[in-house]
């Protein structure tokens, strides 16, 4: 599919078959697509939850306004983010650079990130958003539909997918044959209201 034809035909879509699955092949290169998304310092900071056991997501339902996709959709995943790996061994960040890279690099993720917690919180949810998107576009390009998802709670949901204490949740998508449309666009600002030159 044309990458604009994604774009335009992907919407939030809530109603999904439970039967339908995605091969293991469809899954890696779905979740491969999103790993290729952007991060500052390329630190890769989200980790993607995919919760397979059925168990478990009818407890995410629970907590999630009853949602049904949460467990009817193929994939369900809670898109997270180690919100400290900027200091987690950051050399392997760049173990691949020139090493005049990796000398100026390195030092430069903790002086970005050091006693900065909103700034290291803010780059996880941006990193995440941009994942998130990713995989949303890969899927309606290979044909499926997804949801992305903040209606839950979020500290019920960290504590039933074991979130480590410095990890956060960004937001979940639900990905799968859908088996009704999404409604019509409901109400697109205009262009010239959100697109601006030079300044407000």
């Amino acid at each position: 599919m044309d990458t604009f034809e994604a774009i335009s035909n992907r919407r939030a879509v809530k109603h999904y078959d439970p039967n339908h699955t995605l091969t293991p092949g469809e899954e890696k290169k779905l979740l491969g697509a999103a790993l290729l998304s952007p991060t500052a310092f390329n630190i890769q900071q989200w980790r993607f939850v995919v919760v397979r056991d059925m168990e478990v997501r009818k407890q995410i339902r629970a907590v999630a306004w009853d949602q049904a996709q949460v467990t009817d959709a193929s994939l369900l995943v809670v898109v997270c983010g180690d919100v400290a790996s900027w200091d987690k061994d950051p050399v392997r960040y760049w173990k691949d650079a020139p090493e005049p890279v990796r000398e100026f690099m390195i030092p430069a993720i903790k002086a970005y990130y050091e006693n900065k917690p909103q700034v290291q919180r803010d780059e996880v949810m941006r990193s995440c958003g941009i994942a998130g998107q990713t995989l949303m576009l890969a899927a309606r390009a290979m044909g499926y539909d997804s949801c992305p998802m903040d209606g839950f709670d979020f500290d019920a949901v960290a504590k039933i997918i074991r979130l480590p204490s410095d990890h956060a949740i960004s937001f979940m998508i639900a990905i799968g044959k859908s088996t009704k449309e999404a409604w019509p666009r409901p109400g697109q600002l205009p262009y010239d209201q959100v697109v601006l030159e030079n300044g407000f």
